[in-house]
């Protein structure tokens, strides 16, 4: 017969051997696949009375109605078209945390940074800010070459691009503001 204590420490041993591999693969749950970016546009789209702003991402999912239209240069106005008509299985669009969060390489960080526009006067900025370690870096993400109200286009900076998220070799309905690796500071 093993003495009690033995078994408990070989129990906690076995434990610890099983529950280590779990640890390690909550970061690839999920995989980040690349998009046709030419279907998709980051959108500084103003809250309220237009004193903020936040990001949408529009997907234009099928050529049946235009989702959204883009004019002038620097800022370029976007046109959210998809809010004129029931755009169901036409466009998606992606409009606070549950549509989208950072990934940096196979890192999720989005219960650690949160993606906020910002206008600094001269331009409208897409920035990923820390929530938890103030100590980590503010990323500039995306801006608009300029101030207007409305709807603007955001463009990344380079490095930036948008990935879905995937279980396995489903596509899921979030995106992923993604780079390989962190940008140098």
């Amino acid at each position: 017969m093993i003495p009690r204590s033995l078994s408990i420490a070989a129990g906690l041993t076995v434990c610890g051997v099983l529950a280590a591999p779990v640890a390690l693969a909550q970061g690839s749950v999920f995989q980040a696949v690349p998009v046709d970016e030419a279907n998709f546009i980051l959108v500084s789209a103003p809250i309220g009375q237009g004193e903020r702003s936040q990001l949408n991402i529009y997907e234009q999912r099928t050529s049946k109605r235009p989702c959204f239209s883009v004019s002038g240069g620097a800022p370029a106005m976007v046109d959210p078209l998809l809010s004129t008509f029931d755009f169901t299985g036409i466009c998606s669009r992606y409009i606070d945390g549950n549509g989208y969060s950072l990934r940096i390489g196979g890192d999720d960080l989005g219960t650690r940074y949160r993606l906020t526009v910002v206008n600094t006067g001269s331009d409208m900025e897409l920035l990923a800010a820390p929530t938890r370690d103030r100590s980590q870096p503010t990323m500039l993400v995306a801006r608009s070459g300029g101030v207007a109200s409305g709807f603007l286009k955001l463009s990344f900076e380079p490095g930036w691009s948008l990935r879905r998220r995937a279980y396995g070799k489903k596509g899921l309905g979030h995106l992923y503001i993604y780079r390989d690796t962190a940008p140098q500071s």
